[in-house]
């Protein structure tokens, strides 16, 4: 008697469920006992792959509440491929429509900039432009000048202050959250993804230059989102983290 593949993984990833009839170890047996040790490490495997993922989140809601909703998530949110380090993709809108959760509403947004944090470590290196290319360009060129951002630059807008909880629990010393929203700036600038909170000037300005958009298309949308918006320090924060690999006038299409 043969097990389908759907049976199977339905009862690796759910302990309630019985053992698949049919399934036998490699000496024709049942395979009942075999069966439950591999579903308990294949479960804490994946409880571990998330938990480093989302260690902020964990220390929100506590360890033995994490595997609990760890639990219900992987049998939910089956792994789609073999590459641990990218179980959990799904896991901010999983938290979003959790309901014994809904109270805390921060989490999906922390759960998605850690999850930011994450695609920027594994994001493709790229080298940092030049930043004297900048002195050699003609005045009348810099509004259609566009900037090659590094695939490591993400962007997390919250109506939370999403980078004060994270810090609060991560960083030894960051003082207690205070409301208000926050957007995160996430940058590569060596080896290790840095965060960053940016006012709203910023933030328009970089999500428009991540469009492929010119410099000078960048600076309006920023100055409507911020009338103080100062062009001269988000530039230095983007060539400071080493986030903008290519300055080139012409075709603003990417």
């Amino acid at each position: 008697m043969s097990v389908s593949q759907t049976t199977f993984h339905d009862a690796l990833l759910d302990a309630a469920r019985p053992v698949p009839e049919g399934l036998s170890d490699g000496q024709g047996r049942p395979a009942g006992r075999r069966f439950a040790v591999y579903r308990n490490n294949v479960a804490a495997s994946l409880t571990e792959a998330l938990e480093e993922s989302f260690p902020a989140i964990a220390k929100l809601i506590g360890p033995e509440n994490f595997r609990k909703v760890a639990g219900v998530f992987l049998r939910r949110h089956p792994p789609e491929t073999p590459m641990l380090a990218q179980y959990g993709a799904g896991f901010a809108e999983f938290l979003e429509g959790f309901a014994p959760l809904r109270h805390l509403g921060y989490l999906p947004d922390v759960a998605r900039l850690e999850q930011a944090r994450r695609r920027a470590y594994h994001a493709a290196d790229a080298d940092p432009a030049d930043p004297a290319m900048l002195q050699t360009l003609p005045p009348d060129q810099l509004a259609e000048t566009c900037f090659g951002l590094a695939p490591a630059t993400e962007l997390v807008p919250s109506r939370w202050p999403i980078h004060a909880i994270w810090a609060f629990n991560m960083v030894e010393g960051a003082p207690k959250p205070q409301p208000g929203p926050q957007t995160v700036l996430i940058t590569r600038p060596d080896f290790d993804p840095e965060l960053a909170p940016v006012a709203p000037g910023t933030a328009a300005f970089v999500a428009t230059l991540r469009a492929g958009q010119p410099l000078g298309a960048a600076h309006e949308a920023a100055t409507v989102a911020d009338p103080d918006f100062d062009l001269s320090q988000a530039l230095a924060l983007l060539l400071g983290a080493k986030a903008i690999t290519s300055i080139r006038t012409g075709d603003p299409r990417p």
